[in-house]
């Protein structure tokens, strides 16, 4: 219960830290803009809010449904193997080390860095469905960014105990990417002073996230995760 805990606190942080990264976040009013029709107006863009609410709400259900089928197959596959979980968490938390060494850039490995794109053309008519499927293409983009942290998940949940905690750790992934999506999209409709002040934050969120992987990868990696875990827990109120 501890370790599914800690887990649960990783992925929404994991997907917090992919939202704030350069993959995401400096596109954020482009990707306003395609999902309203809206436009930037007087430094701020503008839409309405209530489909700006409308149109988010089907772009962030579009990649957690791709994120939490991608952590159902992973859990499935670790179920295969489970008499070997100890292992698996072991290879797991080594491999995240190396993502999280590559994202901070002390590791250069070009092969980490290839992106598969789905390059979606709109139809005439935006409407719920569209923007929905622009999720799923955002989701199946892998930009290296989302992709090492995304990876780290998936390796946590192919560690995950059942299914549904693998496909709950995705979940979780997601409303971590989605919640600040939703929130400051919505602030760009007052304004893109926002946008200004966190751009010059995102090389520290790097470091922050890189660090974030590089710890989970040595608790796995040393077995100690779950001992840390407990900890955490015993002093939560």
């Amino acid at each position: 219960m501890y370790l599914e805990n800690m887990s649960v606190g990783f992925a929404f942080a994991a997907g917090i830290f992919s939202f704030f990264s350069p993959c995401i976040f400096p596109l954020l009013p482009a990707y306003v803009a395609n999902l309203t029709g809206g436009r930037i107006d007087h430094d701020k863009i503008a839409v309405s809010r209530g489909l700006l609410l409308f149109r988010s709400l089907g772009f962030i259900l579009g990649f957690s449904v791709l994120f939490i089928f991608m952590g159902a197959s992973a859990s499935l596959l670790g179920q295969f193997f489970l008499e070997y979980k100890g292992y698996i968490e072991k290879i797991g938390g080594f491999i995240i080390i190396i993502f999280g060494l590559q994202m901070a850039g002390i590791l250069n490995l070009s092969f980490l860095y290839y992106q598969k794109q789905w390059n979606f053309q709109y139809r005439q008519q935006k409407n719920f469905f569209s923007s929905f499927l622009l999720g799923v293409s955002f989701g199946a983009g892998w930009t290296p960014c989302v992709g090492l942290v995304l990876s780290s998940i998936l390796l946590l949940a192919g560690a995950s105990d059942t299914v549904y905690n693998g496909m709950f750790y995705l979940l979780v992934y997601s409303a971590g990417l989605g919640i600040p999506f939703l929130a400051i999209s919505f602030l760009l409709t007052y304004s893109l002073v926002i946008m200004k002040k966190i751009n010059g934050l995102l090389d520290k969120v790097i470091l922050f996230n890189a660090g974030l992987l590089i710890c989970m990868g040595l608790l796995l990696l040393t077995g100690r995760f779950q001992a840390v875990s407990a900890w955490f827990s015993s002093i939560s109120f």
